[in-house]
């Protein structure tokens, strides 16, 4: 995919706040501190449009984009550990639900695992409220370059098993430092969007 354009849309908390839905939407979903921001930034080569944090729980709302005018990533909050208080924590999961299981124009879930991580049942829990829902989700095990070719290709093995042979495809292996998995992803993204 030629990258044209890629702009920060609006930053939503509730329904409400969601910009009127005009285009699909491919959601970006997964632990705090897997790699959602940056991925953002890697697919559409753009460094600073969703905004990354050193620590976990840098994005504490969803976050919409616009690309190339026909497609809209939505960053969403990280579960699991973060550095953020209490009660913003508290509030992201039924954010996120609602999101999820509300949003009509939404075709797709890039839900990331850092890929040195077993699935944990957050994870599994995700990947079963998505099934159950009926909702498309694709893996992606990232930062793949912290691994060797070959235990990257274990790791997502192991992964795959763990998941228990749920509904998805095979789980895209990513690198934001070498771009490994952009072009598979962007695939995956053109055909759930319907792009051209």
């Amino acid at each position: 995919m030629k990258i044209r354009s890629a702009e920060f849309v609006k930053t939503a908390f509730l329904p409400a706040h969601y910009p009127a839905p005009q285009y699909p939407e491919i959601a970006f979903a997964g632990r705090s501190n897997a790699g959602k921001s940056t991925l953002i930034n890697v697919m559409t080569n753009r460094g600073d449009l969703a905004k990354v944090g050193r620590t976990p729980g840098r994005t504490q709302a969803i976050n919409f984009f616009l690309v190339n005018e026909t497609v809209s990533f939505v960053d969403l909050p990280g579960y699991g550990f973060a550095r953020a208080p209490e009660k913003v924590r508290r509030s992201w999961g039924p954010m996120v639900e609602a999101y999820l299981a509300g949003r009509e124009n939404l075709v797709l879930i890039v839900l990331l695992l850092d890929i040195r991580r077993e699935l944990r049942d957050d994870d599994r829990n995700f990947l079963l409220w998505m099934e159950e829902r009926d909702r498309p989700c694709q893996l992606v095990l990232t930062k793949a370059d912290k691994l060797s070719r070959q235990q990257a290709l274990a790791r997502r093995r192991l992964v795959e098993a763990q998941g228990g042979g749920a509904g998805w495809r095979e789980p895209i292996i990513f690198s934001a430092r070498t771009g490994q998995g952009r072009a598979p992803l962007w695939r995956v993204i053109e055909e759930a969007a319907r792009i051209p």
